[in-house]
C-alpha cells in the first residue's frame, strides 16, 4: 500500500487509533523527516517559487557529495514527499502537495467549543 493510501485512509490521530500498519507508513515519513538533511531538503523545495527546484541547487545549499543528496532525495521520494522529472540533464524535484496535506490532517487535532 503507498503512504498516500496509508494517509488518506487514516484518522486523525485524535480521533481513533491508527492500524499497526497505518502506523508503519506514518512512522516511514516521520523517519525520512527525522534527518536534519532531509529536513532542510524539503523545506528547500517547499519554499523555492515556482514550486520546484533543480538538483543543482539542492547539492550547492550542502557541503555533502552528490551522492549522498542523491540518496537523501531517493528517501523523500520513496515515502511520496517529493516527485522529479527529468529534463535533459537536470533533475528537477517537487513536493507532493496531497501527501504533506494528510500527513497533516493526520496530526490536526480538533478544538473544542
Amino acid at each position: 500500500m503507498e503512504l498516500l493510501e496509508i494517509l488518506e485512509c487514516s484518522p486523525p490521530l485524535a480521533r481513533e487509533p491508527l492500524s499497526a500498519g497505518q502506523a508503519a507508513g506514518v512512522a516511514r515519513v516521520f523517519k525520512a523527516l527525522g534527518d536534519p538533511v532531509r529536513l532542510r531538503i524539503l523545506s528547500i523545495v517547499a519554499s523555492r517559487a515556482g514550486g520546484e527546484v533543480c538538483v543543482c541547487d539542492i547539492t550547492d545549499a550542502f557541503e555533502l557529495s552528490q551522492p549522498t543528496i542523491s540518496h537523501h532525495l531517493k528517501v523523500l521520494k520513496d515515502v511520496g514527499l517529493l516527485t522529479s522529472e527529468r529534463r535533459s540533464s537536470w533533475v528537477y524535484y517537487r513536493l507532493v502537495p496531497e501527501t504533506l496535506g494528510e500527513l497533516s490532517a493526520l496530526l490536526t487535532v480538533p478544538t473544542t467549543v
